[in-house]
């Protein structure tokens, strides 16, 4: 299994809007850690090609989907600028395969984390808590993968939203917030932050400790996914997204071909 040949072609898939068939047909014995290896040359292409890093996305942040495939835990993926689509702005749905939308909550950091975060330390980092939107689009036919092959694939990453949010929140009203995901006006979806770990600092928590483990740095100014509130839901072109999330506010996208 050539790793830097998998990057590659997931790297072209992305760019050329083309689905590709799970590499754990081909490969069964492809684990969880090759994944991560080749979502860092995954990485490298975006670089090389001009992007630049901007933050991180945790995903299978849901407790029972957690115990449903037996990870101890969550996964996560990068985030670059040209996944980013501002606030209010235009998402395009011709650049991606089969795009979803699911309601996160983004947290802010206003300095360098080089450790373990404890929870106090953790909303000490923070400089903004607000409301998100996520697009994801697997590369795999008929979004069809298995957890090796979505780690590789940067965990489905594809695009984000942050909106207005607060610089000052209180920590114990953000386990349970209340969130809707709206399409067109009508609510599509419904849930509470409650589902992304039991409390979504729990996310910023769990993301301190992979990167103290992979010897890595995470960096002022960059925006953290905590992870997705409701299951994802498609959308089109035409289609007017927005996510309410109780105390933070809203935030919004137009879909176009």
């Amino acid at each position: 299994m050539d790793k830097r040949e998998i990057a590659h072609i997931l790297f072209q898939a992305d760019r050329q809007v083309e689905e590709i068939e799970r590499f754990t047909k081909k490969y069964p014995q492809f684990g969880v850690e090759e994944g991560y290896e080749i979502q860092e040359i995954l990485l490298e292409h975006h670089l090389k090609k001009g992007s630049h890093l901007v933050g991180w996305k945790m995903g299978m942040t849901s407790l029972a989907k957690m115990r449903q495939m037996n990870l101890k835990d969550p996964i996560h993926g990068f985030l670059t600028d040209e996944m980013q689509v501002s606030d209010k702005g235009v998402m395009s749905v011709k650049k991606r395969i089969h795009p979803k939308v699911e309601p996160e909550i983004a947290f802010l950091l206003k300095q360098d984390v080089h450790k373990a975060l404890s929870a106090p330390e953790a909303f000490s980092v923070i400089s903004c808590i607000a409301p998100a939107l996520e697009v994801i689009d697997s590369r795999f036919k008929d979004f069809d993968f298995k957890l090796p092959d979505v780690v590789a694939d940067n965990c489905s990453s594809s695009g984000f939203v942050v909106g207005g949010g607060r610089t000052r929140f209180p920590s114990q009203r953000l386990k349970n917030l209340g969130i809707v995901l709206e399409i067109n006006g009508k609510a599509v979806q419904f849930g509470s932050s409650a589902a992304i770990l039991g409390d979504p600092i729990s996310s910023l928590i769990e993301l301190s400790k992979i990167k103290e483990r992979e010897g890595k740095v995470l960096r002022a100014g960059e925006v953290i996914l905590a992870g997705g509130a409701t299951a994802a839901v498609t959308f089109q072109a035409g289609d007017h997204v927005r996510a309410l999330v109780e105390g933070l506010g809203s935030v919004e996208f137009f879909a176009k071909a």
